[in-house]
């Protein structure tokens, strides 16, 4: 009985505490939902579908609201204007990454998506400049492309024309792509290293996007319980190991004077630094470095593509417009080149009317601001996890009249030609944007344009009976399965 009664005081004493620094929080930052002890507003954010929940909260709270995930206080940015003051008028202030515990310990706050303060700087300034080194939005990665997408175009011919899943040849291009800046090598389409890392990702993307995961980020002692976590985990361990391998095969074959590839700089890079004792250039840093730029160069890319083609069987009516505009300006020939695009807002209003639509990363990553910001009527304490609710602004009604529906029409003006939109933040904005932003625009540009320019998409069932919702909507939005079949033209 004794010890029922110190147990009883002990919780009592825990909630007490947490609803007074509740309520002192309150009084700083802005308003939300009463959040329950310890639990904080899960039952109001539910996750089957966060986006949504966010949304019927902005409605109540207005643009800027703060909810709990278990203890801790997030302060949500909701629609363009709100979104836009933080990451990009006031970016310095808003850089910050927030936790993501599922990853702290594959990450240690190193690389370029996870880190912060001088360790994010030094690796993100360095990683653009050996990027654009490597001929990221250049013509020599426009021809890399354009070499994938005429293997991809084999491969989708020696279906021919039966039913297929497309989920791992769309990955292959962007995947290639990648393997070719990092490591300057490609992977041939049944090389079964290539099948494991391409399915290490998707699989990565799925459970972090799932409610599991949502809720190991909340309560991370979660983490240690049975679950999707340990796929996550293992496939991590598994990357890792296949970077290294890669990074060792480098370091015995180093020429300092003539560095092939990102591993070569990075290597360098860290010879010359390393009696600094601050710098951010090690091994454990190079590793997650490239991990990150596998996944943010390959997974969106391969995912908007596997989305984009679901779109296109859902409206043929569309996909036939694309291809007429191809005949016109490209003709059956030749490869589609980046030049083309400015002859063909049509394909261009697509591309972006698919990302648009299909919202990858609803909620964006978390961010974290770097000081006490007076932001508004409030004061956000320094470390305050932001999140910016992407959905609000390219679902933005006025801005995209009708936007659950797909229709290009968005991105064109009254005459047709394509017309721009600051709404348009598939990649996020200010200081945080997407450092692969011009690899994927190009990609996808290109990818789609080919495929259309060889084949005709045929699907299974009548386009009306199609069915676009994503199988998972968290912090990503997946594509349902489907099949179809490429019927070359």
């Amino acid at each position: 009985m004794d010890l029922f009664i110190i147990l009883v005081t002990c919780l009592s004493c825990l909630i007490l505490v947490t609803l007074l620094n509740g309520s002192y929080a309150k009084k700083k930052l802005p308003p939300g939902p009463t959040p329950l002890p310890i639990i904080g507003n899960i039952i109001q954010l539910g996750t089957k579908d966060f986006s949504k929940s966010l949304s019927m909260l902005a409605k109540d709270y207005g643009s800027v609201f703060t909810v709990y995930f278990g203890m801790q206080p997030t302060v949500v940015l909701h629609g363009y204007e709100a979104i836009k003051e933080a990451l990009i008028d006031r970016g310095e202030e808003f850089s910050g990454r927030g936790s993501l515990p599922v990853f702290d310990n594959f990450a240690q706050g190193l690389g370029i998506v996870f880190s912060n303060g001088e360790t994010w700087k030094q690796t993100r300034r360095f990683s653009l400049l050996i990027l654009r080194q490597m001929g990221m939005g250049k013509k020599t990665i426009e021809d890399q492309i354009q070499e994938e997408s005429s293997c991809l175009v084999e491969a989708f011919k020696k279906t021919n024309g039966s039913p297929c899943d497309p989920t791992f040849l769309l990955a292959c291009v962007p995947c290639n792509v990648i393997c070719s800046i990092i490591f300057q090598d490609r992977f041939d389409y049944s090389d079964q290293k290539f099948h494991s890392l391409i399915e290490h990702f998707h699989e990565n993307f799925d459970i972090i996007s799932g409610p599991w995961l949502q809720l190991c980020n909340t309560f991370p002692f979660l983490q240690y319980f049975p679950g999707s976590l340990k796929k996550l985990l293992k496939n991590l361990a598994a990357q890792k190991k296949f970077i290294l391998e890669k990074v060792k095969e480098h370091q015995e074959s180093l020429d300092i004077n003539n560095p092939r590839d990102f591993i070569d700089y990075f290597l360098i890079k860290m010879e010359k630094e390393k009696h600094n004792k601050k710098s951010a250039f090690t091994m454990d840093n190079m590793i997650v470095t490239i991990w990150d730029i596998f996944a943010a160069g390959m997974d969106s890319t391969s995912l908007t593509l596997r989305y984009g083609l679901l779109l296109l069987l859902k409206h043929p009516e569309i996909t036939v417009n694309v291809q007429a505009e191809i005949d016109r300006v490209i003709g059956r020939d030749r490869s589609p080149c980046m030049q083309d695009r400015s002859h063909m807002p049509y394909t261009d209003a697509v591309v972006h009317e698919i990302q648009r639509y299909i919202d990858l990363i609803p909620t964006n990553m978390p961010h974290e601001v770097t000081q006490d910001v007076q932001f508004r009527e409030y004061l956000i304490p320094k470390g305050t996890t932001i999140l910016t609710h992407l959905t609000s602004v390219l679902h933005d009604d006025k801005e995209f009249p009708n936007p659950k529906k797909f229709d290009p029409g968005h991105f064109l003006d009254e005459r047709g030609n394509f017309k721009k939109s600051d709404y348009f933040m598939p990649f996020s904005a200010g200081k945080r944007v997407c450092a692969g932003e011009g690899l994927a625009r190009m990609e996808l540009f290109l990818i789609l344009t080919t495929i259309l320019q060889k084949f005709t998409l045929k699907p299974l069932v009548d386009p009306k009976d199609i069915d676009i919702t994503p199988s998972i909507k968290g912090l990503g939005s997946t594509p349902p399965f489907y099949e179809l079949c490429f019927i070359p033209v």
